[in-house]
C-alpha cells in the first residue's frame, strides 16, 4: 500500500498483517505523479534482502518514483519477513 502518511496504529496493523506500507516522498503523490492506480507496480529491492531498506524504488508502467518504507521496528521487521503476526506466532509456536 502506497499513501501520502499514515496513523501509526493503521500502519501497525498493516504489518501486522503482512501488508507493507509504503509512503510517497515529501511533496509526491499519486495525482502529482499522474498515477490512476490501474499501473502495474513493480517494488525493487525487495527480492533479495534480508530486512526491508528504509528507502525503495517504485515502477507503475513508465513512471518511477522513490518511496519510504515504514516499518519503524525490528520487531515489525521479524512479523513482516513472516507474513504478519499470525503467521510469525504459529512459526514460533511450531518451533520453525
Amino acid at each position: 500500500m502506497i499513501a501520502e502518511s499514515f496513523e501509526r496504529i493503521h500502519r501497525s496493523n498493516l504489518v501486522g498483517m503482512g501488508v507493507l506500507p509504503l509512503q510517497f516522498s515529501e511533496g509526491e503523490s499519486a495525482s502529482s505523479l499522474g498515477l490512476s492506480g490501474r499501473e502495474t507496480f513493480t517494488i525493487k529491492g525487495l527480492a533479495d534482502a534480508d530486512e526491508v531498506p528504509r528507502e525503495l524504488t517504485v515502477s507503475a508502467d513508465d513512471t518511477e518514483f522513490k518511496v519510504t518504507a515504514r516499518i519503524d521496528t525490528p520487531k515489525e521487521q521479524r512479523y513482516f519477513r513472516h507474513g504478519g503476526i499470525l503467521q510469525f506466532v504459529l512459526r514460533e509456536l511450531l518451533g520453525d
